[in-house]
């Protein structure tokens, strides 16, 4: 709410809270673009990095993130614990193929963070506000069952864990979620895809570049007993081997018998 009394000459403003500490900013006004780079370091205890234009075009948009910024310190200097922001994720709102029209499935995504349902959104699923933990997400996915024929459903307190660096915490809550699959396979989906968009190894505190793992379940997987476990290690030997993940969706369809043909 402070945040939005900034105003800046011939600048629509808008700051929107998401969840926790993040906040969206919409800056609407002919000529900004989103080549910007983060004035996040990603690090604690240093000071914020200065924002950098992409490219000459990307100036003004520079100049404007500079001023509410700067507007920015002015009205939070008093408040503890946090008397500033940092910036980062610059973009404008994507024009993405519709999955609809791309794979011809009617999807709703179940997310508690509202930042994938908007990525869920931008790529055409139906979006509920439902569902702000594993068990009412379950419930969720039971009353909507028969509506649908895909569903997103996204876990973000296990990725939480691993950027806090908090490994036990981290074990529980997957064990949480092995628990929900559990239940979700009570509904004999046709097809389950299980796996993360990165990995988040609790000893590194943040994200890294390692695989992460994937299982799909269907009547048409093959079963690799050397691949018994859900993990980093063990999906690797398993009969998926390592793909991209753009890969995944065309798997998933073949799974569910939905492709004409699979590959040329």
């Amino acid at each position: 709410e402070r945040l939005n009394d900034i105003e800046m000459d011939g600048i629509d403003l808008t700051v929107m809270p998401e969840r926790e500490y993040r906040a969206s900013v919409v800056f609407r006004a002919p000529g900004l673009r989103a080549g910007v780079s983060d004035s996040d370091p990603q690090v604690t205890g240093v000071a914020p990095r200065r924002l950098e234009p992409r490219t000459p075009k990307d100036a003004t948009m520079v100049k404007v993130a500079n001023q509410f910024l700067e507007q920015a310190g002015r009205l939070l200097q008093g408040e503890r614990p946090a008397n500033m922001v940092l910036i980062r994720g610059f973009g404008e709102y994507p024009q993405l193929p519709q999955g609809r029209e791309v794979y011809g499935l009617r999807a709703l995504a179940i997310a508690a963070y509202p930042m994938y349902r908007g990525v869920a959104r931008a790529v055409g699923m139906e979006v509920t506000e439902e569902g702000k933990d594993l068990s009412s997400q379950a419930e969720v996915l039971r009353a909507k069952w028969d509506a649908f024929d895909f569903f997103y459903l996204h876990v973000k307190a296990t990725d939480s864990a691993g950027e806090d660096g908090d490994f036990e915490r981290k074990v529980s809550l997957l064990e949480e979620v092995d628990e929900w699959i559990a239940q979700l396979q009570q509904l004999e989906p046709g097809v389950l895809v299980v796996t993360g968009d990165h990995s988040t190894p609790s000893i590194m505190s943040g994200h890294s570049w390692h695989p992460v793992p994937v299982a799909i379940s269907s009547p048409w997987s093959i079963s690799i007993p050397a691949a018994a476990q859900f993990s980093e290690r063990a999906c690797a030997l398993g009969s998926i081997g390592h793909i991209p993940s753009t890969s995944l969706m065309a798997l998933a369809l073949a799974h569910a018998k939905r492709l004409q043909k699979f590959g040329a």
